[in-house]
């Protein structure tokens, strides 16, 4: 099977979605000229021109709000939101607009739209360009919000996106777009619901997903040197979670280890903690563990950014508490102020 990077995956997905139906357009800031500041819509302007490739002025609720009025008027939008970070000017077009007309319209207009946000650590971003906000989403009724981990999944989780009836925001981590991985050829779709075990354990269940998803890989390469199993899910959708597959996981491991890259305060760890707890206490032989980043902006200086930072020995070190009944490092142990 060939390998792509995640960037050209997106980028396949928009290709092949535009050219199946016509009502798919893509609009952003820097889309058409520059292609994307990332360059995941290079080229898109060259094939399928100015009329369904647009550039918008710098106005993030210009940019939500005309893609929610070309979808009530039949199109299927995809807007482009240059950094997830910037989703804050725009919250009242998104959370009481596009998550709510379908069912304040009694079901009688779909908006099916993508909001693409690229999020996550890069370096020296600093506290406005390197936010993972997925959290904020995930407490909206009517949204759906999806986090591929992948090349494979940033395909296929964009075409299913695309096709869906409803607003989808797709999160798309700004360190995974240069990333490489198998994918096949033509026609790829990913569920928008469920989760995926990437790799069979016995011993513990790590849930995660979007970047934090390969540290955890490389956490549980490292614990199966010490003899500790680790079953890995990739969650893919943040809502709706599918708890079908993280219960069926911990039923079988006992034991569960939570990571994200966002803050851990009310990250959506924490909803899966309450899942686990409300339905499946039983099957639990220790206490739920949930790490995340420290309840703090993210820092600019780099020795701080670093701190910041959720690793793979801070997992592989909460995991082996778990198994051995210790405690977990506290923030100070971190060596970060917060």
């Amino acid at each position: 099977m060939r390998t792509i990077t995640f960037s050209q995956a997106t980028l396949e997905a928009m290709e092949e979605e535009m050219a199946r139906d016509d009502r798919v357009f893509v609009m952003g800031e820097d889309i058409a000229r520059q292609g994307g500041i990332f360059g995941q819509f290079k080229g898109l302007y060259d094939t399928f021109g100015g009329e369904r490739v647009r550039d918008t002025p710098i106005s993030e609720t210009a940019i939500v709000g005309s893609a929610v009025g070309a979808a009530l008027a039949g199109m299927r939008p995809v807007a482009d939101m240059h950094f997830a970070d910037f989703m804050g000017v725009c919250m009242d077009e998104i959370y009481n607009q596009m998550a709510k007309i379908h069912y304040m319209f009694g079901g009688q207009q779909n908006v099916a739209m993508v909001l693409r946000a690229p999020d996550g650590l890069i370096n020296q971003a600093a506290a406005q360009h390197s936010q993972s906000i997925e959290a904020w989403f995930q407490h909206v009724p009517g949204l759906k919000v999806v986090a591929p981990s992948t090349p494979v999944d940033a395909k296929g989780l964009l075409k299913s996106a695309i096709r869906d009836e409803n607003p989808v925001v797709y999160f798309e981590h700004k360190a995974l777009f240069s990333t490489r991985g198998e994918v096949p050829e033509g026609e790829y779709l990913t569920p928008l619901d469920r989760a995926q075990v990437v790799r069979e354990g016995s011993d513990v269940t790590m849930v995660s997903y979007s970047r934090m998803l390969n540290t955890c890989r490389e956490a549980a390469e490292m614990l199966e040197q010490e003899g500790i199993s680790v079953e890995l899910v990739d969650l893919r959708s943040i809502s709706p979670i599918d708890g079908e597959t993280i219960l069926e996981s911990v039923a079988g491991t006992s034991r569960l280890v939570i990571a994200h890259e966002s803050v851990k305060q009310g990250g959506v760890g924490s909803e899966v903690a309450a899942l686990v707890a409300e339905e499946g206490l039983d099957f639990l032989d220790a206490p739920i563990v949930r790490i995340g980043a420290p309840f703090t902006p993210v820092p600019f200086a780099r020795s701080l950014e670093q701190a910041y930072r959720v690793t793979a020995e801070e997992i592989c070190g909460a995991t082996r508490s778990l198994m051995t009944g210790g405690s977990l490092p506290t923030p100070a142990q971190r060596k970060l102020v917060v």
